[in-house]
């Protein structure tokens, strides 16, 4: 690299203020595109600051929208957590993960009633009793039909 880009670019990480980081190192941070931060930006739902000519974010107003970022896994429907894995009510990818199955076969065995589970808003929420026995009667390695086949 010649002796002109080097110092353009010693130039361009100085030019940060501490405690902020450019757009691009936001995005790497929250391990998510630009145009994700950009949006976030634009949706008034985190802080831009524009030093010279280039927009930074504070580290702190980064770790706030992080914790404040929608998360499924916190969605409440009628002021009660859809998905409260302490009750033992999961989510169709929770129950895929516990199952080591794809969701699409647990979206299939809910619709072709294999699997019990009840819709709360827009979300289906599975009880881990439903994903046992889902378990028990679908997922053994060996189960009856096949043997009596």
């Amino acid at each position: 690299m010649d002796n002109f880009h080097q110092q353009t670019m010693q130039d361009v990480a100085t030019d940060t203020p501490p405690g902020f980081v450019s757009i691009t190192e936001a995005a790497r941070i929250n391990n998510v595109t630009r145009q994700a931060i950009y949006v976030a930006i634009k949706q008034k739902k985190l802080k831009a600051y524009k030093h010279s000519t280039r927009w930074t974010i504070s580290l702190k107003d980064l770790e706030d929208y992080r914790n404040q970022k929608y998360s499924r896994l916190k969605s409440t429907f009628n002021g009660e957590l859809l998905f409260d894995n302490n009750k033992g009510f999961f989510s169709v990818g929770q129950a895929a993960k516990m199952l080591n199955v794809p969701a699409q076969k647990i979206y299939y065995a809910t619709r072709v009633g294999m699997l019990k589970a009840s819709r709360k808003g827009a979300a289906w929420v599975i009880s881990v009793e439903d994903i046992n026995l889902y378990k028990e009667k679908y997922l053994s390695s060996t189960s009856s039909e096949a043997l009596v086949g």
